[in-house]
Protein backbone atom coordinates (compact mmCIF):
# COMPACT_ATOMS: atom_id res chain seq x y z
CA UNK A 1 0.00 0.00 0.00
CA UNK A 2 2.84 2.31 1.25
CA UNK A 3 4.72 1.18 -2.61
CA UNK A 4 1.42 2.51 -4.41
CA UNK A 5 1.42 5.89 -2.65
CA UNK A 6 5.20 6.15 -3.00
CA UNK A 7 4.80 5.44 -7.04
CA UNK A 8 1.81 8.38 -7.65
CA UNK A 9 4.06 11.09 -5.35
CA UNK A 10 6.97 10.02 -7.64
CA UNK A 11 9.90 10.52 -4.90
CA UNK A 12 13.25 10.32 -5.61
CA UNK A 13 14.72 6.62 -4.03
CA UNK A 14 16.49 8.47 -1.33
CA UNK A 15 13.46 9.93 0.55
CA UNK A 16 11.47 6.33 0.11
CA UNK A 17 14.31 4.70 2.05
CA UNK A 18 14.38 7.36 4.80
CA UNK A 19 10.29 7.14 4.66
CA UNK A 20 9.81 4.06 5.54
CA UNK A 21 13.33 2.96 7.90
CA UNK A 22 12.83 3.06 11.51
CA UNK A 23 15.10 5.07 13.56
CA UNK A 24 15.76 2.94 16.17
CA UNK A 25 15.19 -0.91 17.16
CA UNK A 26 15.38 -2.06 20.52
CA UNK A 27 15.60 -6.02 21.60
CA UNK A 28 15.87 -6.38 25.00
CA UNK A 29 15.62 -10.18 27.63
CA UNK A 30 13.02 -9.51 30.57
CA UNK A 31 13.71 -12.14 33.14
CA UNK A 32 12.05 -12.56 36.61
CA UNK A 33 10.60 -15.17 39.15
CA UNK A 34 7.48 -16.69 38.78
CA UNK A 35 5.06 -17.34 41.41
CA UNK A 36 6.22 -21.19 41.80
CA UNK A 37 9.78 -19.76 41.84
CA UNK A 38 10.57 -20.27 38.43
CA UNK A 39 12.81 -18.09 36.80
CA UNK A 40 11.53 -16.85 32.84
CA UNK A 41 12.80 -15.06 30.20
CA UNK A 42 10.85 -13.50 27.36
CA UNK A 43 12.04 -11.28 24.88
CA UNK A 44 10.57 -7.64 24.50
CA UNK A 45 11.17 -5.10 21.36
CA UNK A 46 10.55 -1.51 20.76
CA UNK A 47 10.82 0.12 17.61
CA UNK A 48 10.93 3.97 17.20
CA UNK A 49 10.24 4.58 13.26
CA UNK A 50 9.72 8.06 13.10
CA UNK A 51 9.29 11.46 15.51
CA UNK A 52 9.70 14.15 12.70
CA UNK A 53 6.06 15.36 13.69
CA UNK A 54 6.26 14.77 17.45
CA UNK A 55 7.16 12.06 19.88
CA UNK A 56 6.69 8.57 19.09
CA UNK A 57 3.53 6.79 19.82
CA UNK A 58 2.52 3.10 19.95
CA UNK A 59 1.45 0.39 21.89
CA UNK A 60 2.86 -2.47 23.50
CA UNK A 61 0.92 -6.02 22.64
CA UNK A 62 1.42 -8.90 24.90
CA UNK A 63 1.26 -12.05 22.56
CA UNK A 64 2.77 -15.33 21.60
CA UNK A 65 3.39 -14.73 18.15
CA UNK A 66 4.77 -11.35 18.40
CA UNK A 67 8.08 -10.98 17.24
CA UNK A 68 10.55 -7.54 15.50
CA UNK A 69 9.31 -7.67 11.96
CA UNK A 70 5.75 -7.71 13.33
CA UNK A 71 6.32 -4.95 15.95
CA UNK A 72 8.69 -2.92 12.95
CA UNK A 73 5.60 -2.82 10.81
CA UNK A 74 3.61 -1.54 13.52
CA UNK A 75 5.29 0.94 14.00
CA UNK A 76 5.30 2.20 10.77
CA UNK A 77 1.81 2.20 10.54
CA UNK A 78 1.62 4.69 13.67
CA UNK A 79 3.79 6.86 11.88
CA UNK A 80 1.20 7.08 8.81
CA UNK A 81 -1.90 6.70 11.12
CA UNK A 82 -0.59 9.88 13.49
CA UNK A 83 0.06 11.47 10.44
CA UNK A 84 -3.19 11.25 8.36
CA UNK A 85 -5.02 12.36 11.67
CA UNK A 86 -2.76 14.83 11.70
CA UNK A 87 -1.74 14.74 15.39
CA UNK A 88 1.88 15.92 16.46
CA UNK A 89 3.18 12.64 17.18
CA UNK A 90 5.56 9.67 15.37
CA UNK A 91 5.08 6.28 15.20
CA UNK A 92 6.61 3.26 16.91
CA UNK A 93 4.88 -0.25 18.47
CA UNK A 94 6.11 -2.18 21.27
CA UNK A 95 5.55 -6.26 21.91
CA UNK A 96 6.40 -9.09 24.42
CA UNK A 97 6.73 -12.68 22.81
CA UNK A 98 4.28 -14.15 26.09
CA UNK A 99 1.03 -15.83 25.64
CA UNK A 100 -0.55 -13.54 28.83
CA UNK A 101 -2.80 -16.27 29.82
CA UNK A 102 -0.38 -17.94 30.82
CA UNK A 103 0.57 -15.55 33.74
CA UNK A 104 -0.81 -14.99 36.50
CA UNK A 105 -1.95 -11.35 38.00
CA UNK A 106 1.08 -10.91 40.07
CA UNK A 107 3.34 -12.22 37.31
CA UNK A 108 1.96 -9.83 34.43
CA UNK A 109 3.06 -7.22 37.26
CA UNK A 110 6.48 -7.84 37.26
CA UNK A 111 6.78 -8.76 33.40
CA UNK A 112 5.29 -4.90 33.12
CA UNK A 113 7.62 -3.08 35.46
CA UNK A 114 10.78 -5.62 34.24
CA UNK A 115 9.76 -4.13 30.88
CA UNK A 116 9.27 -0.50 31.89
CA UNK A 117 12.44 -1.20 33.89
CA UNK A 118 14.26 -1.79 30.46
CA UNK A 119 12.52 0.50 27.87
CA UNK A 120 12.87 3.80 30.76
CA UNK A 121 15.97 5.25 28.86
CA UNK A 122 14.02 5.20 25.31
CA UNK A 123 10.91 6.22 26.57
CA UNK A 124 8.96 9.56 28.21
CA UNK A 125 6.14 11.75 28.20
CA UNK A 126 7.86 13.69 25.62
CA UNK A 127 10.03 11.38 23.97
CA UNK A 128 7.87 7.74 23.34
CA UNK A 129 4.54 7.55 24.14
CA UNK A 130 3.28 4.16 24.66
CA UNK A 131 -0.13 2.68 24.92
CA UNK A 132 -2.24 -0.75 25.43
CA UNK A 133 -2.64 -2.88 22.54
CA UNK A 134 -3.37 -6.68 22.27
CA UNK A 135 -3.68 -8.27 25.52
CA UNK A 136 -2.74 -5.11 27.47
CA UNK A 137 -5.21 -2.46 29.00
CA UNK A 138 -5.59 -0.04 31.69
CA UNK A 139 -3.84 -2.02 34.52
CA UNK A 140 -0.83 -2.76 32.61
CA UNK A 141 -0.79 1.29 32.03
CA UNK A 142 -1.41 2.20 35.62
CA UNK A 143 2.03 -0.27 36.47
CA UNK A 144 4.00 1.39 33.28
CA UNK A 145 2.83 5.22 34.85
CA UNK A 146 3.85 4.12 38.34
CA UNK A 147 7.23 2.23 37.39
CA UNK A 148 8.28 5.11 35.23
CA UNK A 149 7.68 8.03 38.11
CA UNK A 150 9.38 6.05 40.38
CA UNK A 151 12.86 6.45 38.24
CA UNK A 152 11.79 9.57 37.00
CA UNK A 153 9.23 11.30 39.31
CA UNK A 154 5.31 11.74 38.88
CA UNK A 155 5.01 11.02 35.00
CA UNK A 156 1.18 10.31 34.17
CA UNK A 157 1.73 11.52 30.31
CA UNK A 158 4.46 8.78 29.93
CA UNK A 159 1.40 6.18 28.94
CA UNK A 160 -1.98 6.61 27.37
CA UNK A 161 -4.99 4.17 28.10
CA UNK A 162 -4.57 4.59 31.66
CA UNK A 163 -7.64 4.02 34.20
CA UNK A 164 -9.73 6.75 34.15
CA UNK A 165 -9.38 7.66 37.78
CA UNK A 166 -5.51 7.40 37.76
CA UNK A 167 -4.85 10.17 34.89
CA UNK A 168 -6.86 8.54 32.00
CA UNK A 169 -9.52 10.28 29.68
CA UNK A 170 -12.67 10.41 29.63
CA UNK A 171 -14.58 8.63 26.42
CA UNK A 172 -11.33 6.62 26.05
CA UNK A 173 -12.82 3.59 26.06
CA UNK A 174 -15.46 4.59 23.19
CA UNK A 175 -12.88 6.39 21.30
CA UNK A 176 -11.54 3.88 18.32
CA UNK A 177 -15.44 2.42 17.68
CA UNK A 178 -16.94 6.35 18.29
CA UNK A 179 -14.30 7.20 15.70
CA UNK A 180 -15.15 4.24 13.31
CA UNK A 181 -18.86 5.82 13.61
CA UNK A 182 -17.94 9.05 12.28
CA UNK A 183 -15.70 7.80 9.64
CA UNK A 184 -18.86 6.28 8.24
CA UNK A 185 -20.94 8.81 8.32
CA UNK A 186 -18.54 11.27 6.89
CA UNK A 187 -18.07 8.85 3.83
CA UNK A 188 -21.53 8.60 3.18
CA UNK A 189 -22.14 11.99 3.53
CA UNK A 190 -19.49 12.53 0.75
CA UNK A 191 -20.09 9.98 -1.48
CA UNK A 192 -24.05 11.72 -1.53
CA UNK A 193 -24.80 8.29 0.03
CA UNK A 194 -27.38 10.40 2.39
CA UNK A 195 -27.07 9.55 6.70
CA UNK A 196 -26.45 6.28 8.65
CA UNK A 197 -30.13 6.33 9.45
CA UNK A 198 -31.62 3.03 7.42
CA UNK A 199 -28.50 1.68 6.16
CA UNK A 200 -27.42 -1.85 6.26
CA UNK A 201 -24.17 -2.42 8.05
CA UNK A 202 -22.64 -5.77 8.65
CA UNK A 203 -19.50 -5.76 11.30
CA UNK A 204 -16.90 -8.31 11.75
CA UNK A 205 -15.64 -8.68 15.38
CA UNK A 206 -17.88 -7.38 17.99
CA UNK A 207 -14.95 -6.60 20.85
CA UNK A 208 -14.23 -3.15 22.27
CA UNK A 209 -14.13 -1.18 18.52
CA UNK A 210 -17.26 -3.52 16.97
CA UNK A 211 -19.34 -3.10 19.56
CA UNK A 212 -19.68 0.35 20.11
CA UNK A 213 -19.11 1.03 16.64
CA UNK A 214 -22.63 -0.83 16.06
CA UNK A 215 -24.51 0.50 19.27
CA UNK A 216 -23.09 4.39 17.72
CA UNK A 217 -24.76 3.14 14.56
CA UNK A 218 -27.82 1.46 15.74
CA UNK A 219 -28.70 4.96 18.06
CA UNK A 220 -28.27 6.51 15.17
CA UNK A 221 -31.18 4.54 12.82
CA UNK A 222 -28.61 2.24 11.05
CA UNK A 223 -29.45 -1.41 10.99
CA UNK A 224 -26.85 -3.93 11.89
CA UNK A 225 -27.70 -6.77 10.31
CA UNK A 226 -25.13 -9.48 11.12
CA UNK A 227 -22.50 -9.40 13.82
CA UNK A 228 -20.55 -11.85 14.61
CA UNK A 229 -17.78 -12.62 16.88
CA UNK A 230 -15.30 -15.90 17.47
CA UNK A 231 -17.97 -17.71 18.16
CA UNK A 232 -19.76 -17.35 15.05
CA UNK A 233 -22.21 -15.26 13.32
CA UNK A 234 -25.80 -13.90 13.63
CA UNK A 235 -28.00 -12.52 11.14
CA UNK A 236 -31.89 -10.67 10.97
CA UNK A 237 -33.17 -9.40 8.27
CA UNK A 238 -34.63 -6.17 10.06
CA UNK A 239 -31.48 -5.56 12.23
CA UNK A 240 -30.20 -7.11 15.14
CA UNK A 241 -31.30 -5.61 19.01
CA UNK A 242 -27.63 -4.37 19.35
CA UNK A 243 -27.72 -3.04 23.03
CA UNK A 244 -29.49 -5.79 23.99
CA UNK A 245 -26.96 -8.35 22.27
CA UNK A 246 -24.14 -6.76 24.06
CA UNK A 247 -25.63 -6.81 27.21
CA UNK A 248 -26.31 -10.66 26.77
CA UNK A 249 -22.64 -11.11 25.63
CA UNK A 250 -21.29 -9.22 28.41
CA UNK A 251 -22.12 -11.63 30.81
CA UNK A 252 -20.73 -14.61 28.89
CA UNK A 253 -23.30 -15.45 26.24
CA UNK A 254 -22.21 -17.12 22.97
CA UNK A 255 -23.51 -13.96 20.31
CA UNK A 256 -24.97 -17.72 18.54
CA UNK A 257 -27.21 -18.15 21.57
CA UNK A 258 -29.33 -14.70 21.68
CA UNK A 259 -32.44 -14.82 21.42
CA UNK A 260 -34.31 -12.30 18.94
CA UNK A 261 -37.80 -12.76 17.34
CA UNK A 262 -36.48 -13.87 13.55
CA UNK A 263 -32.52 -13.99 14.24
CA UNK A 264 -30.64 -16.47 13.15
CA UNK A 265 -26.88 -18.46 13.04
CA UNK A 266 -24.87 -18.05 10.45
CA UNK A 267 -21.46 -19.75 9.64
CA UNK A 268 -18.83 -16.81 10.78
CA UNK A 269 -17.27 -17.26 6.95
CA UNK A 270 -20.69 -16.21 5.36
CA UNK A 271 -20.43 -13.32 6.81
CA UNK A 272 -18.89 -11.50 4.27
CA UNK A 273 -21.11 -12.31 1.63
CA UNK A 274 -24.39 -10.54 3.38
CA UNK A 275 -25.69 -8.05 1.45
CA UNK A 276 -25.15 -4.57 3.06
CA UNK A 277 -24.31 -1.05 2.47
CA UNK A 278 -21.79 -0.99 5.49
CA UNK A 279 -19.42 -3.34 5.88
CA UNK A 280 -16.97 -3.01 8.98
CA UNK A 281 -14.14 -5.84 9.35
CA UNK A 282 -13.41 -5.01 13.21
CA UNK A 283 -11.72 -7.98 14.25
CA UNK A 284 -8.50 -9.58 12.77
CA UNK A 285 -6.16 -8.37 9.77
CA UNK A 286 -5.66 -10.26 6.56
CA UNK A 287 -9.26 -11.38 6.33
CA UNK A 288 -10.28 -10.11 2.73
CA UNK A 289 -8.07 -11.87 0.50
CA UNK A 290 -8.62 -12.03 -3.56
CA UNK A 291 -11.11 -14.89 -3.21
CA UNK A 292 -13.35 -13.37 -0.17
CA UNK A 293 -13.04 -9.79 -1.93
CA UNK A 294 -15.29 -11.26 -5.05
CA UNK A 295 -17.93 -12.87 -3.04
CA UNK A 296 -18.78 -9.23 -0.96
CA UNK A 297 -21.71 -7.85 -1.39
CA UNK A 298 -21.83 -4.14 0.06
CA UNK A 299 -20.83 -0.67 -1.63
CA UNK A 300 -18.34 -0.10 1.31
CA UNK A 301 -15.91 -1.28 3.32
CA UNK A 302 -14.42 0.81 6.76
CA UNK A 303 -11.57 -0.75 8.33
CA UNK A 304 -11.91 -0.67 11.90
CA UNK A 305 -9.06 -3.81 12.38
CA UNK A 306 -5.42 -3.09 11.63
CA UNK A 307 -4.83 -4.64 7.94
CA UNK A 308 -7.94 -6.81 7.35
CA UNK A 309 -7.72 -6.07 3.72
CA UNK A 310 -4.66 -8.13 1.82
CA UNK A 311 -2.95 -6.02 -1.48
CA UNK A 312 -4.85 -9.06 -4.06
CA UNK A 313 -8.22 -8.38 -1.95
CA UNK A 314 -7.96 -4.69 -2.17
CA UNK A 315 -7.34 -5.15 -5.70
CA UNK A 316 -10.52 -6.81 -6.67
CA UNK A 317 -12.46 -4.50 -4.30
CA UNK A 318 -11.40 -1.36 -6.12
CA UNK A 319 -11.92 -3.50 -9.87
CA UNK A 320 -15.67 -4.37 -8.42
CA UNK A 321 -16.10 -0.80 -7.26
CA UNK A 322 -16.63 -0.97 -3.95
CA UNK A 323 -15.13 1.78 -2.01
CA UNK A 324 -12.42 1.01 1.20
CA UNK A 325 -11.99 3.72 4.08
CA UNK A 326 -8.74 2.64 5.39
CA UNK A 327 -7.57 1.69 8.71
CA UNK A 328 -5.23 4.85 9.15
CA UNK A 329 -7.89 6.87 9.22
CA UNK A 330 -10.59 4.67 10.13
CA UNK A 331 -9.38 3.64 13.31
CA UNK A 332 -7.49 6.07 14.22
CA UNK A 333 -10.07 7.82 16.98
CA UNK A 334 -8.12 5.89 19.57
CA UNK A 335 -4.85 7.32 19.02
CA UNK A 336 -6.77 10.93 18.57
CA UNK A 337 -7.84 10.23 22.14
CA UNK A 338 -4.66 9.29 23.40
CA UNK A 339 -3.61 12.53 22.31
CA UNK A 340 -6.32 13.83 24.53
CA UNK A 341 -5.42 11.99 27.29
CA UNK A 342 -1.55 13.26 26.65
CA UNK A 343 -3.00 16.66 26.56
CA UNK A 344 -4.45 16.55 29.73
CA UNK A 345 -1.61 15.11 31.80
CA UNK A 346 0.56 17.54 30.77
CA UNK A 347 -1.68 20.38 31.47
CA UNK A 348 -2.88 18.24 34.55
CA UNK A 349 -5.98 19.61 33.57
CA UNK A 350 -9.18 17.18 33.06
CA UNK A 351 -11.93 17.64 29.86
CA UNK A 352 -16.21 16.41 30.53
CA UNK A 353 -16.45 13.27 27.81
CA UNK A 354 -18.54 15.54 25.79
CA UNK A 355 -15.37 17.83 25.75
CA UNK A 356 -13.61 14.99 24.23
CA UNK A 357 -16.12 13.67 21.70
CA UNK A 358 -16.60 16.91 20.52
CA UNK A 359 -12.70 17.46 19.76
CA UNK A 360 -12.98 13.46 18.32
CA UNK A 361 -15.69 14.38 16.00
CA UNK A 362 -13.98 17.78 14.30
CA UNK A 363 -10.55 15.64 13.88
CA UNK A 364 -12.00 12.51 12.33
CA UNK A 365 -13.86 15.36 10.07
CA UNK A 366 -11.27 17.44 9.10
CA UNK A 367 -9.06 14.24 8.49
CA UNK A 368 -11.30 12.61 6.32
CA UNK A 369 -11.80 16.47 4.34
CA UNK A 370 -8.04 16.00 3.84
CA UNK A 371 -8.41 12.32 2.40
CA UNK A 372 -10.92 13.03 0.11
CA UNK A 373 -9.54 16.23 -1.08
CA UNK A 374 -6.78 14.51 -2.43
CA UNK A 375 -8.94 11.39 -3.88
CA UNK A 376 -10.51 13.90 -5.77
CA UNK A 377 -7.93 15.98 -6.77
CA UNK A 378 -5.11 12.91 -7.90
CA UNK A 379 -8.11 10.41 -9.21
CA UNK A 380 -6.67 7.41 -6.39
CA UNK A 381 -7.80 5.23 -4.31
CA UNK A 382 -9.16 6.65 -0.26
CA UNK A 383 -6.10 4.25 0.43
CA UNK A 384 -3.96 5.71 -1.59
CA UNK A 385 -5.10 9.23 -1.13
CA UNK A 386 -4.57 8.72 2.81
CA UNK A 387 -0.98 7.17 2.26
CA UNK A 388 -0.17 10.32 0.21
CA UNK A 389 -1.08 12.51 2.72
CA UNK A 390 0.58 10.55 5.59
CA UNK A 391 3.49 10.28 3.41
CA UNK A 392 4.20 13.92 2.40
CA UNK A 393 3.39 14.90 6.05
CA UNK A 394 6.18 12.95 7.07
CA UNK A 395 8.76 14.16 4.63
CA UNK A 396 8.02 17.58 5.09
CA UNK A 397 8.33 18.00 8.93
CA UNK A 398 12.14 16.01 7.85
CA UNK A 399 12.91 18.54 5.26
CA UNK A 400 11.68 21.41 6.97
CA UNK A 401 13.93 20.03 10.49
CA UNK A 402 17.14 19.42 8.29
CA UNK A 403 19.32 16.39 7.85
CA UNK A 404 22.01 17.45 9.50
Amino acid sequence: FISQALEEMKLPPRFETMLVTPRRELSVQLTFLKDNNEIVTFNAYRVQHDNARGPYKGGIRYHPQCDLDDVRSLASLMTWKTAVMDIPFGGAKGGVTVDPSTLTYNELEKLTRKLVHSFRGVIGPHCDIPAPDMNTGANEMAWFFDEYSKYMGFSPAVVTGKPVNLHGSLGREAATGRGVFYAVRNLLDHEGAGAVQGKAFVIQGFGNVGSWAAKLISDHGGKVVCISDINGALFHDDGLEVHRLYDFVSEGGKITDFDQKGSRAIPADDIFTVDCDVFIPAALGAVIDAQVARTMNCKYIVEAANGPTRPDGDEVLNSRGIKVLPDIYANGGGVAVSYMEWVQNLQEFTWSEQEVNEKLEAKMSSSFSNIWKTHAEKKVTLRTAAFMLALNRVLQARQMRGFA
